[in-house]
């Protein structure tokens, strides 16, 4: 999966050497060289006018699309926990995987990881391939897309699913390019169309105005990161049965490039909007920033976590990672309060599937009206703080 020079195409004319910020191409002998200090970014292949430059150990035009079968999934773990998203992904590879009549796999990288098989057949998994070495304990890039890409020539599954997380992120574009396929990003929908075994995946485009489903029709894989909290997981199923399958690890020197010295975790709360039961979110309707503490309050009341709509993070009045929307969080709270927010489509994409929706508004024709299951028609200001004054523990005196 590295950069090739077609000799019989090369024709000495030095453009790929200019092209190469990373010095890491020259001419000799009237032909280009590779280095090692090569990073595959192909920063020189779309620059070659003789297509003599080829990113991949094989130019993947007229596969057999029939050789490639099985739906895959990326399982993340972080300190031999797997994150949810990969329970997630998982549920849906099942489903996607029962209307193409194959398995559902997981593939999961790490160190001392073997536990983490089970919990993944219990959630669908007709089969894990476990690739397990030291080198794997924490991500790093190169080796993570080095055994994940490897093993994806070999078995050659048709569909391969990432979590739209920080990893999924940076592995699967590194997958993509390596085995020359496509791939879709933040994908907030994936359906199948079975007559041609296609994955229609759907995402948000030009700023989340328009859906747009997007195929794969030549290469395989067919390749997607999900966001996190889109899919809905499946209960687990402790009688159901599956395949846990070590793979060989192959790494080369090439591969440590990056060495990993220490972790530092950094001692600050993160909002995790995609696992609360209870959100309660602001809006333009806030008026200021100043807004969200009393968003916070009532939080703090229910034992919930605070969310926003997209204009209160453009204005400042919140930190982005508790958007909620087509360009935020995809979220399903057991209940979901819309303070202030009038409940435009984009909004609406990433929280209308909340068990219990309560929306309080002073517009009564605010489209978040429709979806809710209360509506309060009144200013905030005025309905908030009665219903904390409500819900507050009652003070027993003495």
């Amino acid at each position: 999966m590295e950069l090739r020079v077609i000799l019989e195409k090369c024709v000495g004319c030095g453009v790929c050497v200019y092209a190469c910020p990373y010095n890491a191409i020259d001419i000799v002998d009237g032909k280009a060289k590779i280095f090692e200090s090569c990073v595959d970014c192909g920063a020189c292949v779309d620059e070659c006018p003789e297509d003599a430059l080829v990113l991949g150990t094989e130019v993947k035009k007229g596969i057999r699309i029939e050789d490639y079968r099985n739906v895959w999934v990326f399982a993340e773990q972080r300190d031999g926990v797997l994150v949810n998203v990969s329970f997630q992904l998982m549920s849906k590879a099942r489903d996607l995987a029962d209307v193409l009549g194959v398995e559902a796999v997981a593939v999961l990288l790490g160190s001392d990881v073997d536990h983490l098989g089970q919990p993944l057949i219990w959630r669908g998994a007709d089969r894990v391939y476990i690739a397990d070495d030291p080198e794997l304990a924490h991500y790093r890039t190169e080796p993570y897309a080095r055994v994940l890409a490897d093993l994806i020539q070999e078995k050659k599954p048709e569909i391969v699913l990432f979590g739209a997380t920080v990893v999924g992120r940076d592995l699967a574009p590194r997958i993509s390019q390596r085995i020359y396929t496509g791939l879709t990003a933040d994908c907030t929908g994936l359906e199948i169309d079975e007559s041609e075994r296609r994955l229609l995946q759907t995402r948000p485009a030009f700023g989340g105005n328009i859906m747009a489903t997007i195929i794969c029709p030549n290469h395989r894989p067919q390749m997607s990161t999900v966001r996190p909290g889109v899919m809905r997981a499946m209960e687990p199923d402790e009688a159901r049965e599956g395949i846990v399958e070590r793979v060989p690890v192959n790494l080369e020197e090439l591969d440590g490039r990056v060495k990993l010295i220490d972790v530092v975790k950094e001692a600050r709360k993160r909002v995790e909007l995609e696992e609360a039961r209870i959100i309660i979110s602001g809006g333009r309707g806030l008026g200021g920033p100043d807004g969200f503490e009393l968003m916070q309050e009532l939080a703090q009341v229910l034992g919930g976590e605070v969310g926003s709509s997209r204009v209160a993070v453009d204005s400042g009045w919140i930190s982005q990672d508790h958007q909620v929307g087509q360009t935020g969080k995809t979220v399903r709270p057991s209940l979901y309060m819309a303070c202030g927010i009038s409940g435009a489509i984009q909004h609406q994409a990433g929280m209308k599937e909340s068990e219990y929706i309560v929306a309080i508004n002073k517009d009564p024709n605010a489209p978040i009206f429709a979806i809710a299951d209360v509506g309060i028609v009144g200013d905030l200001y005025q309905v908030i703080p009665k219903l904390i004054e409500e819900l507050k523990p009652e003070t027993v005196e003495e």
